[in-house]
């Protein structure tokens, strides 16, 4: 999907004056390090780490490099890695995508595989050494902030050689990378979670939580995920992805790493090609249910969403729902690795009139508070920094000109102390 054009240099009178020559934040976020800014620059900052006391831990999903390390920084990416320094992450996401760091089997996975620092090929742009660059990125930024960032490990991504053949239930034009792990492919998993050990040992960087499969109960991720078209049929996926957490955790075992289970996509009801929440939940055995640390989940705020409450669609409490039906979950904490906003739907092309931008920031906001007050969240992570082009979520825009108003928010969430949720702040909507 071809993300929306922010439209900076159009039809705004207040956006008009300069926009050839200098970055102009959307309509209400003036620009970063600037009087009444999101946030104070890395310079500024005074404020403690990221602190124990918040109403919910915080996380971030942030690929570059160049908007995670401190000191100096391409022209384009140190005023917005200081915005994202302002937010002080307690977590960090460090998404691996297995299919591109191991095309071939006769090689190992390349850790420091490089990559062009882009947007999805929008400018601004900035090399660095793939996920060894994101760990000494994330080594740097803890130390500067005294503590925080600490690292989940996601993983996704099935290489060609390593996938099962087609089968079952299947959408059109289905690639290699999303399908069932063969037995050949379970080795180089197991062999792909030991490098990434090592890495982290090298680096100096823990990597104390892994989640060993992202969005398992999604096609995009594991397919199929049924033999047959129809939402009666039985899911394939929970066991699948069972294979996949007992490899990590053996290969694991000993390390003093736990186990994020779940990640899922936040389906609520079985489909033909995606299995509900629910559903995949009650499908786990025992032994691999069991085996969780803590439970991850992805929900995503929808403006068409916001101020309804109780929300109409609430993956996060058909989750624990299903987790409270067996002993060894029911008291397992809730993280949602994922959320954000954008369009109505999450992925959908991003209205960015102020009008819209304000009912982003309440729906999101609306669901922050919600998992404040809910005793079984612990931690929320923003998915991502930097705008995706094709899930356009983010909190800065793609191209690094504008942040919107959610940053304002976040920076309110991080800021906040006690277990009460902090005031909305302007351009966020009234609760």
């Amino acid at each position: 999907m071809t993300a929306p054009r922010l439209l900076l240099c159009a039809g705004v009178a207040l956006l008009l004056a300069g926009c050839a020559e200098k970055r102009v934040p959307p309509v209400g976020v003036p620009p970063v390090g600037s009087p009444g800014a999101s946030g104070p620059t890395g310079a500024q900052r005074a404020t403690p780490p990221a602190a124990a006391g918040r109403p919910l831990q915080l996380g971030l999903s942030e690929a570059n490099v160049h908007l995670l390390a401190p000191g100096p920084a391409p022209r384009a990416f140190g005023a917005f890695r200081d915005a994202l320094a302002t937010l002080r992450p307690d977590r960090y996401r460090l998404v691996v995508d297995w299919s591109k760091l191991q095309p071939e089997p006769g090689a190992s996975a390349d850790l420091s595989l490089g990559q062009d620092g882009c947007g999805r090929g929008l400018a601004p742009c900035a090399a660095y050494a793939g996920l060894r660059g994101n760990l000494e990125a994330v080594r740097e930024a803890r130390r500067a902030a005294g503590g925080g960032w600490e690292v989940m490990v996601a993983i996704h991504g099935v290489p060609g050689w390593a996938a099962a053949p087609a089968q079952g239930c299947e959408r059109p034009r289905t690639q290699p990378r999303a399908r069932a792990i063969s037995e050949a492919g379970l080795a180089g998993y197991r062999a792909l979670v030991r490098r990434l050990r090592a890495l982290g040992e090298e680096v100096g960087v823990p990597l104390r939580w892994w989640s060993p499969w992202n969005e398992p109960n999604h096609p995009a991720f594991i397919s199929p995920q049924r033999a047959a078209c129809s939402s009666g049929a039985p899911t394939l996926a929970p066991a699948v992805y069972g294979r996949l957490v007992s490899a990590a955790r053996e290969e694991l075992a000993g390390s003093g790493a736990k186990l994020v289970l779940g990640e899922l996509a936040g389906v609520r009801r079985p489909r033909a090609l995606s299995t509900g929440v629910g559903e995949f939940i009650r499908a786990l055995t025992e032994e691999v249910a069991c085996a969780a640390s803590a439970w991850s989940q992805h929900e995503y705020a929808s403006p068409a969403d916001e101020p309804e409450a109780p929300f109409a669609r609430d993956a996060v409490a058909e989750a624990e729902a299903a987790l409270a039906a067996r002993p060894c979950t029911a008291g397992l904490p809730v993280w949602v690795t994922e959320t954000g906003v954008g369009g109505d739907r999450a992925g959908d092309p991003r209205p960015t009139r102020a009008p819209d931008l304000a009912r982003q920031c309440a729906a999101q906001a609306a669901r922050l508070e919600r998992w404040a007050a809910d005793p079984k969240v612990e931690a929320v992570f923003q998915y991502t920094f930097r705008e995706d082009a094709v899930y356009p979520v983010g909190l800065a825009d793609t191209r690094l000109r504008a942040l919107y108003p959610t940053h304002r928010l976040w920076q309110a969430w991080a800021d906040a102390r006690g277990d009460a949720a902090p005031p909305r702040p302007a351009g966020c909507g009234a609760p």
